[in-house]
C-alpha cells in the first residue's frame, strides 16, 4: 500500500508566504526559503507553492524563487500560478519544480491538461480545484486568489474532476473553500465524493485543525492531506502528526 503524504502549502504573494481564511484577509506568514527549509527538516513528504495572484494578474511565475527552492530541497515540490502554456510549465520544471499545478488556466483552456500530460507525463501534472458549496451544488471557482476577480468557473466540481482525470491529470488537489483556514476539519463527504469519482490520487485541502482531522480525511480515501496555518504557527508538528497517523494504522513515510 502506498504511503499517505503530508503536504504543507505555502501561498505566495509579492515574494512572501501568506495565509488567509476562506481565501480572504491574508496575513504575512514568513519567508519562502525559511519555511521551505523548516518543512524539509520536519519530514514533510512534499511541498506546494501557490503564487495566488499570478493568474488573476496575468503574470507568470518567477523562475528565480523556484530555482532557489530547488537548490535547497531534497523532497518533491509543486508550483502553481499563471501557468497558461506548455512553455510556462517547461520553465517551471526546468527551474527545478517536480510538478506544475494548474487551476484557473485549465478552466480557461482545458486542453492545457492534455498538452502538459503529453509533453511531460501525467506524473508532473496536478489540477487544483477550488470547490464551493452553493444552492446549485458544488461549483468550481476561478481566480480565487483575488477578491475582486473571483468568479464561478462554469463547472460542477465532480464533472470537472472527472474531465481533468480523463485529460491526463496525475492528481487533483481539492480545495474546499468554506473550510479553508477555519480549522474545523476537512470536508470528508466532499473529499470522498471526489475520490470515488476519479481513478487518480486526490489531495484534500482546507480545514485542518487537529491531528484527527488528517486521520479522518485519509481514512476517507485521500492520498494526501495539505495544510498551511497549523504548520506555519507550529500548532501541529509534522513528526508528531506522522507518528499519530501511523499509530492509527495509516501507512506513512517515517
Amino acid at each position: 500500500m502506498l504511503s499517505h503524504r503530508i503536504i504543507p502549502c505555502l501561498d505566495v504573494r509579492n515574494g512572501r508566504v501568506v495565509k488567509g481564511v476562506r481565501f480572504r484577509d491574508h496575513r504575512d506568514a514568513g519567508d519562502i526559503l525559511t519555511l521551505a527549509a523548516r518543512y524539509r527538516d520536519a519530514g514533510a513528504d512534499e511541498l506546494v507553492f501557490y503564487d495566488i495572484t499570478a493568474s488573476p494578474d496575468g503574470r507568470k511565475l518567477d523562475a528565480g524563487w523556484i530555482r532557489a527552492i530547488a537548490r535547497m530541497l531534497d523532497i518533491p515540490f509543486a508550483v502553481a500560478g499563471g501557468i497558461r502554456t506548455r512553455d510556462d510549465a517547461a520553465a517551471c520544471l526546468d527551474a527545478g519544480a517536480d510538478k506544475v499545478s494548474i487551476n484557473s488556466p485549465a478552466l480557461e483552456r482545458p486542453s492545457l491538461i492534455d498538452e502538459l500530460a503529453r509533453d511531460f507525463g501525467r506524473q508532473c501534472v496536478v489540477v487544483g480545484i477550488d470547490s464551493l458549496a452553493t444552492p446549485d451544488g458544488r461549483r468550481v471557482r476561478q481566480y480565487s486568489g483575488s477578491e475582486t476577480r473571483e468568479r464561478d468557473g462554469g463547472r460542477e466540481t465532480l464533472d470537472w474532476a472527472r474531465e481533468a482525470s480523463t485529460r491526463g491529470a496525475g492528481e487533483i488537489v481539492l480545495n474546499c473553500m468554506q473550510r479553508d483556514g477555519v480549522r474545523q476539519g476537512y470536508d470528508i463527504d466532499h473529499s470522498r465524493e471526489v475520490v470515488e469519482a476519479v481513478d487518480i490520487p486526490v489531495i484534500a485541502s482546507g480545514g485542518a485543525g487537529r491531528p484527527d482531522h488528517f486521520r479522518d480525511v485519509l481514512m476517507a480515501g485521500a492520498s494526501g492531506a495539505l495544510a498551511a496555518s497549523v504548520f506555519h504557527d507550529g500548532s501541529i508538528m509534522i513528526p508528531n502528526l506522522k507518528e499519530y497517523l501511523a499509530s492509527c494504522g495509516l501507512p506513512m513515510r517515517r
